[in-house]
């Protein structure tokens, strides 16, 4: 008997999409998330299902998947819901760049494009290394503050904190990121006046950065970032999406940020 790759997939985050697509293999989508961006043209191709941590059953229903792939322990009870209703779901909770490459090529192998999809991560490899070596040239490295969100403060992610470091920076809180969920990287208005970034760059999943907010918070109010003016925002369908998009665009973003200051 062949064994069939997955032919109707849904997608409930975009990165997926956006691998699927680099690979040739959209065709196969049968369905994405509100949040899709990556690439602009999926949004309408293909119907959408779902939000991040919700959807609609009925829709998924109805158009019939044989697999349904997702990310994050933030999808647990969505992953949960749909098992229940009788859905092949496949949740990855990639958090560093390794991981982050891992998970590709498991998408790309269920497609049948392992080999294409090992030639894109080591492109993107090559790129990483490139950056990181015109970086150790820089006498200077500044102190960056990754903002993942406002209320509570969140720090960066795992794989930000590395890129911040390959991008020529030192993440401030380099020590949170090995924390798993959201709430291990919360950090107080106290704690970033104290580690003094040299910049700031915010990126809120969801929503713009609020810099009338940045530049008023009392605590933080004589460090460094905001004494020079140095507060940037980095969208975050390129920074915070553990895909592709952090290879075309997120990590020249990143960079462009950080030679701002030198």
């Amino acid at each position: 008997m062949k064994i069939k790759s997955p032919e109707r997939i849904i997608c409930l985050t975009e990165e997926t999409t956006e691998l699927l697509y680099l690979l040739g293999e959209e065709d196969r989508i049968v369905g994405i998330t509100a949040y899709t961006v990556r690439p602009e043209k999926a949004k309408k191709e293909k119907p959408v299902v779902s939000a991040f941590i919700s959807g609609s059953i009925q829709k998924i229903k109805s158009l019939k998947p044989d697999l349904i792939i997702g990310f994050s322990d933030i999808q647990a009870q969505f992953a949960h819901d749909l098992i229940k209703h009788g859905f092949n779901v496949l949740i990855f909770n990639q958090r560093t760049l390794s991981e982050i490459y891992n998970t590709m090529f498991m998408i790309g192998s269920l497609v049948g494009r392992a080999v294409e999809t090992e030639q894109l991560i080591e492109g993107w490899k090559s790129k990483l290394v490139k950056i990181q070596s015109d970086t150790r040239e820089s006498a200077f490295r500044p102190k960056v503050f990754f903002q993942e969100w406002d209320e509570p403060i969140i720090s960066s992610i795992h794989w930000v904190s590395e890129l911040v470091e390959i991008a020529g920076g030192i993440d401030c809180f380099a020590d949170k990121r090995e924390g798993i969920l959201a709430r291990d990287r919360y950090v107080s208005k106290r704690d970033v006046a104290e580690a003094n970034p040299d910049l700031i760059i915010g990126s809120w999943c969801g929503k713009p950065v609020d810099f009338d907010w940045v530049y008023n918070v009392e605590e933080w109010k004589s460090i460094s970032a905001l004494n020079c003016n140095r507060v940037f925002e980095i969208d975050s369908s390129i920074i915070l999406q553990p895909g592709p998009a952090l290879f075309l665009e997120g990590i020249d973003k990143l960079r462009e940020c950080i030679l701002k200051i030198k």
